[in-house]
């Protein structure tokens, strides 16, 4: 076996452990509110953590970057949907860009 596929088996490995352990050494139902709401916030700081910075070095220069971001908060902020925040995000990176390239 050639080393990409014994990484691949050593991620697949370490993937189904942390998906299975829980339910296998956890048998009651957890009841502790402390714990309870640990676990409600852990997707969205994984999401946040993950998000956050491939917006800053996803574009060319940071202003654009931050205009987006900017954007995508006032729009999500005043409750508009998934795909509306999305498209007036990347529109307005691509205004910021083409006025840093003519700046």
């Amino acid at each position: 076996m050639n080393n990409f596929a014994v990484y691949l088996l050593v991620m697949a490995g370490v993937t189904y452990l942390i998906r299975m352990l829980p339910m296998v050494l956890i048998k009651k139902k957890i009841r502790n509110r402390y714990v309870l709401s640990f676990l409600y916030y852990i997707p969205y700081a994984v999401l946040s953590v993950m998000t956050i910075p491939a917006i800053f070095y996803s574009t060319s220069d940071v202003i654009s970057a931050i205009v987006g971001f900017l954007t995508a908060l006032m729009l999500a902020y005043m409750k508009k949907s998934l795909l509306t925040v999305a498209a007036f995000s990347c529109i307005a990176v691509f205004a910021a860009e083409l006025i840093i390239k003519i700046i």
